[in-house]
């Protein structure tokens, strides 16, 4: 028993040479199974951090511009004209809703403006074209608008009214017409003329033959509001319209401060040039922040 005890104890592979070699592999084994697991804790956590930042980027790209677009159409004119804008624009990969405004009073057509303002999801970018402008001055005071663009169209101030906005300059023609219940409108045979003498001949005929008429109390009716006091615009100045004088826009654009592009159109400047017109709109789209 003794003799295998001391055989035991004094065994070579429990040497001290022996003890502190097998300590030092230990050492290694161990110092290389840390370093392998410090390696793989550092790519997992420069892993997780692309990742993260690739999260904020795309929350940062998607948070930048402005994908809802709504347009209104202006007198005489309804919405469907502005369907060569509608398919740029959607292509592009915007939402726009186009408003059917009744054209009956201020009061009823920015009504009309904010229900469909309203059932948007994102920051909007309103579209006036016309009379629409005067519209969308007030319904552009919606917590959701973020962003005006003014084609061709009024730019009222609060309290002002359109047809007083229109009297500041000589009227480009006296085509204009009303009805005895007092409804304006261009008469047929002079409306291409007027209103779209750089659209096909065919296709101003059906502008004429589809004509919405505006009530004279819409031009009456002062603003509640004016957005484009405290929110961006864009402006288009059409620079051959007959409608409204070039000279009036190029007033009320300056007034207002908004970026102005002109484009040498009539005022059916959305059917003859949808794709500068679509361009304004989709520059101030993008400028959203």
């Amino acid at each position: 028993m003794p003799g295998r005890f001391f055989a035991r104890t004094h065994n070579p592979c429990h040497s001290t040479s022996a003890r502190q070699q097998e300590l030092k592999q230990c050492a290694g084994h161990f110092k290389t199974s840390l370093e392998i697991e410090m390696f793989t804790l550092r790519n997992k956590m420069a892993v997780a951090l692309m990742l993260a930042m690739g999260v904020t980027m795309v929350h940062a790209e998607a948070a930048t511009g402005a994908k809802d677009i709504v347009i209104v159409h202006g007198a005489l004119t309804d919405g469907s004209g502005w369907r060569a804008v509608y398919d740029i624009l959607t292509k592009d990969g915007f939402h726009v809703s186009i408003v059917q405004e009744p054209l009956t009073g201020l009061a009823e057509d920015v009504a009309a403006t904010t229900r469909v303002v309203d059932q948007q999801t994102g920051p909007v970018v309103l579209v006036g074209h016309s009379y629409g402008g005067s519209v969308i001055t007030e319904a552009g005071a919606d917590p959701k608008v973020s962003t005006l663009v003014y084609v061709a169209a009024l730019q009222p101030d609060a309290g002002e009214a359109s047809g007083q906005l229109m009297s500041k300059f000589a009227a480009p023609n006296n085509a204009m017409a009303a009805t005895p219940d007092n409804y304006f409108y261009i008469p047929a045979d002079k409306f291409r003329a007027t209103y779209a003498q750089d659209v096909s001949a065919s296709e101003a005929q059906f502008l004429a033959s589809s004509e919405v008429q505006l009530a004279q109390k819409a031009m009456g009716a002062p603003l509640a509001a004016a957005a484009w006091k405290t929110k961006p615009s864009y402006a288009i100045l059409t620079t051959q319209d007959h409608v409204i004088s070039p000279d009036l826009q190029r007033w009320m654009y300056q007034r207002s401060n908004s970026k102005v592009t002109e484009i040498a159109a009539s005022h059916a400047v959305f059917i003859s040039q949808p794709a500068k017109v679509a361009h304004v709109i989709e520059t101030a789209a993008n400028s959203v922040k």
